[in-house]
């Protein structure tokens, strides 16, 4: 299996990044706070959530950032990180 993301999931990558950070935000977590709970590196999750990395990543740690931000591992992928901007 490719490492490489294909074109067409290079967006959904970002979105799916940014509304990680987002919801972290929103509950006042750090970064080295989500990623032990999530049992991965902080530099992993910076990549994950970084909008100019495009860091594809399992579905084992989808439901362990899932658990973490205490959301189910569905309403990260169908979110968008509009709807959690301040005001937005």
């Amino acid at each position: 299996m490719s490492k490489e993301v294909e074109f067409c999931n290079r967006d959904r990558f970002i979105e799916l990044g940014l509304t990680i950070a987002a919801l972290r935000k929103m509950r006042g977590m750090s970064q080295e706070e989500l990623a032990r709970r999530a049992n991965i590196s902080r530099s992993h999750l910076s990549s994950i959530e970084a909008p100019n990395i495009v860091r594809s990543f399992s579905v084992e740690v989808l439901y362990n950032l899932a658990d973490a931000l205490s959301v189910q591992p569905g309403d990260l992928l169908n979110a968008t990180y509009d709807c959690f901007k301040v005001g937005g």
